[in-house]
């Protein structure tokens, strides 16, 4: 059976970053002292997923503010065989539908997404969840670049990505998810709630919304909420937190201002006395397709490395 990895698209997503992260996780974690991990910020799961094969982790606290993301961890947790039945007729609908047409075919369930909203109680597990989960999963396969966007109507309004193919029904990408989330605790909260539920023996990764770097990457709104730089020193204050009060590993990514302003030394004086590591990452979503090429970004760490 395939590794556990992201069953979804997702904007920022760590999937290509991984072999970099790897040394710059904890060495408790790598020795198998750490037994619970926590990230609040959860999008696509990559980190979680990797880590989840590679180390024991005994307990799991994910969360992330969209609450359709939240619902479909739900569903492949403890529903993911019929999750799997909506998607294999997702799959032959629209391989059966002329290549003309799929865009009617994806503005009819994004329509249908969006009313149903009004009818789902995300506070309880139920049958209708399963198709809700289904029609999140193939609109992140179909629209373009796998955004998640909400109008100021609380509407789905990503366009169509006009896709040749689209990779819907991958039943083992699902049923390794269910596997590696079967001793997760699943919530659609804001990161601070996780706080109870980290201790000394614990490895917290936050990844928010970056700091903008340029003006055309200015994208500070996260689920309706502007994460802007006021946001950045609260969240910078509940790393301290973390570190003072409960002695947990934290580690924290970020863009790198200074990689385009020197000057923009934003992180550095926000972090300082924790350790500050450089990555190197490619640009996934950009207007000018010209600006797409290799940046750096910001590893935050509040304890000693032993990178070899």
């Amino acid at each position: 059976m395939e590794k556990a990895k992201p069953f979804i698209k997702w904007v920022g997503g760590k999937g290509r970053l991984l072999e970099q992260f790897e040394p710059y996780y904890p060495d408790e974690l790598k020795r198998g002292v750490i037994k619970n991990y926590v990230e609040p910020f959860l999008g696509g799961g990559a980190v979680f997923f990797s880590i989840s094969e590679k180390y024991e982790i005994q307990n799991a606290y994910l969360s992330d503010l969209n609450r359709d993301l939240i619902l479909t961890y739900k569903v492949i947790q403890n529903k993911y065989s019929a999750l799997l039945d909506f998607l294999e007729q997702y799959q032959k609908q629209y391989d059966e539908t002329q290549a003309d047409k799929r865009r009617d075919l994806f503005l009819v369930v994004r329509r249908f997404f969006n009313e149903q909203r009004f009818d789902i109680n995300y506070k309880k597990v139920s049958d209708d969840w399963a198709q809700r989960a289904a029609q999140f999963i193939f609109l992140n396969k179909t629209c373009f670049n796998g955004l998640f966007r909400l109008n100021a109507k609380g509407e789905f309004n990503v366009p169509f990505g006009k896709y040749k193919t689209a990779s819907i029904f991958r039943p083992d990408s699902i049923i390794t998810a269910s596997r590696a989330l079967r001793n997760a605790e699943i919530e659609d909260r804001a990161y601070s709630d996780c706080y109870k539920h980290v201790n000394a023996e614990t490895f917290v990764y936050l990844d928010p919304p970056y700091r903008p770097i340029t003006q055309t990457s200015s994208f500070t709104t996260y689920m309706g909420f502007e994460f802007t730089d006021k946001q950045q020193i609260e969240l910078r204050d509940f790393f301290q937190k973390l570190d003072r009060e409960k002695g947990a590993k934290v580690m924290l990514s970020n863009s790198d201002p200074t990689g385009i302003n020197p000057s923009d030394t934003f992180f550095e004086r926000a972090y300082q006395g924790y350790n500050i590591h450089k990555i190197s990452a490619n640009r996934a979503v950009n207007r000018n397709g010209a600006g797409r090429g290799k940046i750096s970004e910001l590893l935050i760490t509040n304890y000693t490395l032993r990178v070899f």
